[in-house]
């Protein structure tokens, strides 16, 4: 463990591979044998259960129910969306038969010619088409309304060039989708929905976000407005890290959903669909991790607290196992994660290093010495600070301390961020600094013309238009034509 530890790539040295080798290194993911999917781990599906557990709970307090839809999704449906279609197209899995058979040597497995589907099915990219074709059977009357379902699934989007977590051609995510009676409804639902995913992000993930509105280039295919929040990781490039769209009334036209409005007249339904997925896994890698492996906010650690034995004979180890039983038990009862990992095919050392790869909040270790002064030796994740703690009351004192890891996780990665993000005038100080990566804010024409340039010339996109912060009026740093506001400009995965 400690020549894996040597072996994972610096920050300084290379942020990709640093990454590339910490997931694989920490037990989260690895490469499948089907190109451009990954196999997800039970350490980095514990922490992909966590983050469904917590914004389940929270999509639920805000009235939403779960429900599922089918996998696949008929070609047909897929072009009643012109926009939609034309934004996914490139990415879609097609299904064009539906049985196997052996070949005539009977060597290999092959798919049979007579079994060719009349309609191609396409792997879902995203749920829009099956969902509101499902809403047309459910929705008569503005007493039908609103509906707020959300679904846990799978989707495929056939990438070319994937990383584990940030980029897959499958993956794991939720996707939203309400239909209301009035647009002001809609509206509301994705901004509400928006402001969940950063308060999940922020409190949760301890990573900060700026919230804000894509711009028509970026937006989300079929959609009115797309709200997003977008993080900084520790390389200075953007992660878009959570999506939330106003669909207006664009599927329910497509699919002829409408419904009697409380003045008996016939009204097109209005729309929102919202997500988050796996890369969230990225995103806490990126934004927290350091050159010792994993450091994991408190708040979504799937272990928040493991205590490791030092001891010289199995007389001493028992002795150690009975006092250290009555603290495990007290801090699970305070709904603290809690691992004693006393197996004796690890040494301690082999032991500490792993527990620090994969980022455990929290480390008490007891030896023969603490058994005898009742103290234990505490070392927090995210400083690598130790120091000896008296076992008389350090339930609470492991309780509070991980609340202050979390706050300090989170104060660390904002101040990364303030300390990242620059405000320019001009084009050519633009270019220049967009070399050091970062957040850049800068005036722009509102035109995709000009977007693209930046975006040819630069490789920066516009992130957001921030809902928030000076909304003061300039010129463009590219035309020098009139700017409503300055938008967020950087480098993104």
């Amino acid at each position: 463990m400690a020549k894996e530890l040597k072996d994972l790539t610096k920050r300084s040295e290379n942020y990709s591979q640093w990454y590339n080798e910490l997931v694989v290194k920490a037990d989260l993911a690895e490469q499948s044998a089907v190109r451009g999917c990954m196999v997800i781990k039970p350490y980095g599906y514990a922490i992909w259960e966590k983050i469904q557990r917590q914004l389940d709970d929270m999509f639920k307090e805000t009235g939403h129910v779960n429900a599922y839809f089918p996998l696949l999704i008929p070609k047909s449906f897929l072009s009643r969306e012109a926009e939609h279609v034309e934004g996914f197209a490139k990415e879609c899995a097609v299904v064009t038969h539906h049985r196997l058979k052996m070949s005539a040597d009977g060597k290999e497995v092959v798919v049979d010619p007579a079994a060719k589907l009349e309609e191609e099915l396409i792997i879902r990219p995203t749920s829009e088409t099956i969902i509101w074709n499902t809403y047309k059977n459910w929705i008569n009357s503005y007493r039908d309304l609103p509906i707020l379902c959300n679904q846990w699934a799978n989707v495929m989007r056939w990438e070319m060039r994937t990383r584990l977590f940030l980029r897959t051609s499958e993956f794991l995510w939720q996707e939203g989708h309400t239909a209301h009676a009035t647009r002001e409804e809609a509206e509301e639902e994705a901004i509400r929905m928006l402001n969940i995913y950063g308060d999940f992000a922020e409190q949760y993930m301890a990573v900060p976000v700026i919230k804000g509105v894509k711009s028509a280039n970026e937006r989300f295919a079929g959609a009115i407005d797309t709200y997003t929040i977008e993080a900084m990781m520790q390389d200075g490039k953007a992660l878009q890290s959570g999506t939330s769209h106003f669909l207006g009334q664009n599927f329910a036209k497509a699919f002829d959903v409408q419904f009697v409005n409380k003045e008996n007249k016939m009204e097109y339904v209005w729309a929102t669909s919202w997500g988050v997925s796996t890369r969230l896994i990225g995103a806490l890698i990126m934004a927290h991790s350091d050159d010792n492996g994993l450091v994991l906010p408190p708040h979504l650690a799937p272990i928040q607290v493991v205590v490791v034995p030092i001891y010289k004979n199995e007389e001493q180890l028992a002795q150690i196992n009975e006092k250290v039983a009555g603290i495990v038990s007290s801090l699970k009862k305070l709904g603290i994660s809690v691992k004693y990992d006393n197996s004796d095919n690890k040494r301690p050392g082999f032991k500490f290093a792993d527990y620090e790869l994969k980022g455990v909040p929290v480390r008490l270790v007891m030896g023969g010495r603490d058994l005898e002064n009742n103290t234990m030796e505490v070392m927090r994740r995210d400083t690598l600070e130790k120091e000896t703690i008296s076992c008389e009351g350090i339930e609470t004192y492991v309780q509070n301390l991980l609340e202050e890891i979390q706050a300090n996780i989170y104060k660390k990665a904002l101040d990364y961020r303030t300390s990242r993000t620059i405000t320019v005038e001009s084009y050519d100080e633009f270019k220049e600094k967009i070399e050091e990566g970062g957040f850049i804010l800068a005036h722009w024409d509102g035109t995709p013309e000009t977007e693209e340039k930046i975006k040819e010339e630069t490789k920066a996109t516009i992130r957001c238009i921030p809902l928030e912060g000076d909304k003061t009026p300039g010129k463009c740093m590219v035309t020098g034509k009139p700017s409503v506001c300055r938008v967020i400009f950087a480098r993104a995965y």
